[in-house]
C-alpha cells in the first residue's frame, strides 16, 4: 500500500469514525440522533444495522482491542456529558435572550458564539476519541471498517438517488 493511498484509507477511517462519534455524541447529549435517544442500532456515520459491536466483529478485534476502544468511547461519552450540561445553560440563556421585551442582537449573537464554541470542543473531543480508537485498529482492521463503509455508503447513496436527490 502507498503512503498515499494509506493516507486516503485513514482519513476516510477518520471520517467514518467521527461520523460515528457524532452519532455517539447525539446519544450522549440525549437527543435523538442517528443513534437515537437511547443508543439505538445505528453504527458507524449512522447507517442503520451496524453497531460497534458489528464493527468490531467485522474487523476482528481482540478483546483487548474492544476493551480499549470501550475505554476510550466511555470516558468520551463522559466527557461529553459534562460539557453538554453547559451547554445546556447557555441555550437556557438564549431563550431568556428571545424571551425579553427588547431583542438584544449583540448579546444574541455573542451567546451564540460561546455555544458554537461549545460545540467545537465537543467535536474536537469526540474527534480525538476517534483517533484514538483508530490506533488501536491494525492497518488491515482499519481497511476492513472503510471497505464495509463504502458499501454501505453506497447503498444509502443509491436509496437516497431515488428519494427525488
Amino acid at each position: 500500500m502507498t503512503t498515499n493511498t494509506a493516507l486516503t484509507a485513514l482519513k476516510k477511517l477518520g471520517l467514518g469514525l467521527l461520523l460515528a462519534g457524532g452519532a455517539a455524541l447525539a446519544s450522549a447529549q440525549g437527543h435523538a440522533g442517528p443513534m437515537g435517544a437511547h443508543g439505538g442500532h445505528a453504527g458507524p456515520g449512522g447507517l442503520p444495522g451496524v453497531r460497534m459491536e458489528h464493527l468490531l466483529d467485522v474487523v476482528d478485534a481482540s478483546d483487548a482491542q474492544r476493551s480499549q476502544i470501550k475505554a476510550i468511547m466511555d470516558q468520551a461519552r463522559a466527557d461529553v456529558k459534562a460539557m453538554h450540561s453547559s451547554g445546556q445553560d447557555l441555550h437556557g440563556q438564549m431563550l431568556t435572550l428571545f424571551g425579553a421585551t427588547n431583542i438584544d442582537a449583540a448579546a444574541i449573537e455573542a451567546l451564540r458564539l460561546q455555544i458554537q464554541a461549545q460545540h467545537e470542543q465537543v467535536a474536537k473531543r469526540m474527534s480525538q476519541a476517534m483517533i484514538d480508537a483508530a490506533r488501536v485498529l491494525t492497518p488491515e482492521q482499519r481497511a476492513k471498517f472503510v471497505a464495509l463503509a463504502k458499501k454501505r455508503q453506497a447503498r444509502m447513496a443509491e436509496r437516497a438517488g431515488g428519494h427525488g436527490n
